[in-house]
């Protein structure tokens, strides 16, 4: 790995360092306070000027979250914390070697509105990996540009009503591909831990 892996995890550990009480959550949404653990892997290339975020979108036969766009990632396992869990679902939907990933470390939780407790894990890959994706769980695969997904004035805000309530969300279209709900907040979240205007300072 470049010096950029650890000059992000500088800014990982730098943004962490204190508590911020106003992060994106849908927990109000969620029915009968049931919480499923789940991880996800936010895979950023390992790409000084311009890293890029490996993301996927779900088939539209999917039960949860279909046809949405995606971090890598599932259900906690028994026995798993978030980093191998975030990890193994990355090598079964995408054949991303969990060797080939330095993780920088576990971000803010973040509760969905069908009651998944979802924990972020943000690693670093080398670039132009050859991955494949599993058909059940992935329809398509694609890269977005680290910077833009951390910059808030590239997302737009929207209202929708569900479940008795107004739900705010984030959203922003790339290459065709809508990225919105759990995925949009998520970034949002670790864009309040993340200083954008450092991300381009590698020594």
């Amino acid at each position: 790995m470049s010096g950029f892996a650890d000059h992000l995890a500088r800014l990982f550990a730098e943004g962490h360092k204190a508590p911020i009480p106003d992060l994106l959550s849908d927990a109000a949404f969620a029915r009968d306070g049931r919480r499923t653990p789940a991880a996800v892997l936010i895979a950023v290339t390992d790409v000084a000027d311009n890293p890029q975020v490996i993301l996927t979108q779900r088939p539209n036969t999917m039960r949860d979250h279909p046809g949405q766009v995606a971090f890598p990632g599932g259900k906690i396992d028994p026995g798993e914390d978030a980093i191998t869990a975030a990890l193994r679902e990355a090598e079964e939907e995408l054949a991303l070697p969990p060797a080939a990933v330095r993780v920088i470390g576990a971000s803010d939780d973040y509760v969905t509105g069908t009651g998944f407790i979802v924990t972020p894990v943000v690693g670093v890959v080398p670039p132009g990996l050859e991955l494949v994706p599993s058909p059940s769980e992935v329809a398509a695969i694609f890269e977005a540009p680290l910077a833009m997904l951390l910059d808030r004035r590239q997302w737009r805000s929207n209202e929708v009503f569900w479940r008795g309530a107004n739900r705010s969300y984030l959203e922003m279209e790339y290459q065709g591909f809508r990225i919105w709900g759990v995925t949009a907040a998520i970034l949002a979240n670790l864009a309040r831990r993340i200083a954008l205007e450092k991300l381009h300072d590698v020594a």
